[in-house]
């Protein structure tokens, strides 16, 4: 449950505040998906016009909720997949690191689709199987 309302605290800071006090659990890791693209491409128009504190305060913040992502993940549930997420998710945290550190677009770009990747599974999860969970 604590991870659950750290989740929730990363969305209302992303100004989503009355939608993520409704949302139901897949929703909210949804809008925590989008919340983390959002931030990137805002980085990465940074990047664009040299604006350092934007760029480092958006992908540290994107970091962040990676990162809570990252602690949510149930292991005792699916541990092969999780495992991987894990990975991915901590892969993601690296290469937004090494993006910001070297004004590398690239990098944040390769983030963008990955977590495209992801929430696009998550998107597709079939409603019979959200309300079982």
């Amino acid at each position: 449950m604590y991870a659950m309302r750290k989740e929730v605290h990363q969305y209302r800071q992303a100004g989503h505040l009355a939608e993520a006090a409704v949302a139901d659990p897949h929703r909210l890791i949804q809008m925590l998906f989008e919340t983390v693209l959002e931030r990137i491409a805002v980085a990465k128009g940074a990047i664009t016009q040299g604006n350092v504190r934007v760029k480092g305060e958006q992908l540290g913040k994107a970091i962040a909720i990676i990162d809570a992502l990252r602690g949510v993940l149930d292991h005792g549930k699916g541990p092969d997949l999780a495992a991987q997420l894990d990975a991915l998710y901590d892969y993601m945290s690296r290469r937004l690191l090494e993006g910001n550190a070297r004004n590398d677009p690239e990098a944040l770009e390769e983030v963008i689709r990955l977590v495209r990747e992801i929430k696009s599974g998550w998107d597709a999860i079939p409603d019979a199987l959200r309300r079982a969970s």
